[in-house]
């Protein structure tokens, strides 16, 4: 089978790349830029260009394009390291949730400005003792008239601290298995008695935070879909996050970078270049089949395994390059420090595996 782009993707991805340079040329070039990368000026100019929301039906201000578009243009901004981060999680994953589960009066307040780049989101999903383990989570959410009353704490709760709204995953009821009782609401992070205590890593970046809820108050009519039975529609957010091209080019600056500098007349050398290289193919494969929903229920999985893997594999390739110079405090290098997170966020590979083996190969627990 051949496979190739036609004229007019091939020509959107010579747009997004000049798109990438130019932003880098302004906002300056961020390591792993859909996490790292916060620039509310540049998303409102991927607005303009009609690059928030490209996939998004066109009744809800969407663009109504092929999902390989915004694939294209995801993974030119992300391999440059244009900071996109500021529009990424809710052009991913609280545009396309709300438009399956949103109530009509909930999707014409929150798209149009989702869509313009000019509210931010987090996701208030992890917490202390239930990381990768959702159903095991304890922020509540107990109903008061006509309010919920929220108390808890969520943690690696990425933009918290500059985020407008905070896409909280709760629990509004204990009865039934750990997965009955879930639900999701939309909390303004400016409401009284929401704290958020932003996480300094070892590097640098400030992104992800600790969130404390004590007796928040936030309207009823901000919950989405059912009460207490969102945990399918998490796990369809989570299918959005873990099967994307972020996952697979957060490092790709640093790979060209460090591909110059290499030896390449070692044939070791070589041959490394050239499994990297493969696995960037195969990985764009999977993320494609991901886009074009191709790939079985719950595969984004074994997506995000690989990619992830490849990521850290790509991150121990520069270090060897770069030799005694990977120990000096630079850009570079400090975006080798941050590759220990890639097989983390989302959901650790081993939880990954489980998944992969459970929900995809039946195989037994």
């Amino acid at each position: 089978m051949e496979f190739g782009w036609t004229p007019e993707q091939t020509e959107l991805r010579e747009r997004a790349r000049t798109v990438a340079v130019e932003a880098i040329a302004r906002y300056g070039r961020h390591n792993d830029s859909w996490i790292n990368g916060y620039s509310k000026e540049f998303a409102k100019e991927l607005s303009a260009n009609g690059w928030i929301g490209m996939t998004w039906p066109t009744e809800f201000g969407g663009g109504g394009r092929p999902p390989i578009e915004r694939l294209i243009v995801g993974e030119e901004l992300i391999k440059a390291g244009a900071p996109i981060a500021a529009m990424w999680f809710a052009d991913r994953q609280m545009g396309p949730t709300l438009i399956k589960y949103g109530r009509p009066d909930q999707q014409a307040e929150f798209l149009p400005k989702i869509l313009s780049g000019e509210t931010t989101w987090c996701i208030g999903m992890s917490e202390p003792d239930a990381g990768s383990d959702l159903a095991s989570l304890k922020t509540a959410a107990v109903r008061d008239g006509d309010h919920w009353v929220i108390n808890g704490q969520k943690i690696w709760t990425s933009f918290a601290e500059v985020a407008d709204y905070c896409y909280l995953i709760c629990r509004t009821s204990t009865e039934g298995p750990p997965h009955a009782g879930i639900s999701e609401i939309i909390v303004p992070m400016d409401t009284p008695g929401i704290e958020v205590r932003p996480i300094k890593d070892m590097t640098t970046n400030r992104h992800f935070c600790e969130v404390f809820f004590t007796d928040v108050r936030v309207p009823v009519v901000n919950m989405v879909g059912t009460e207490g039975a969102a945990f399918k529609q998490t796990m369809g957010q989570l299918e959005h996050e873990r099967g994307g091209v972020d996952r697979l080019v957060s490092n790709y600056a640093l790979y060209l970078q460090a591909r110059e500098r290499a030896d390449t007349t070692d044939l070791l050398v070589r041959q490394e270049i050239a499994a990297l290289e493969i696995a960037y193919r195969i990985g764009r494969i999977l993320v494609i089949r991901e886009s074009l929903r191709q790939a079985p229920a719950g595969f984004s999985a074994a997506t995000k395994c690989f990619c992830t893997e490849h990521e850290v594999r790509v991150a121990d390739f520069v270090a060897r390059v770069l030799g005694p110079e990977a120990m000096l405090w630079n850009q570079l290098t400090q975006g080798l420090c941050y590759a220990p997170g890639y097989t983390i966020m989302g959901g650790t590979s081993n939880v990954m595996r489980n998944i992969l083996s459970e929900r995809v190969l039946g195989l037994p627990r």
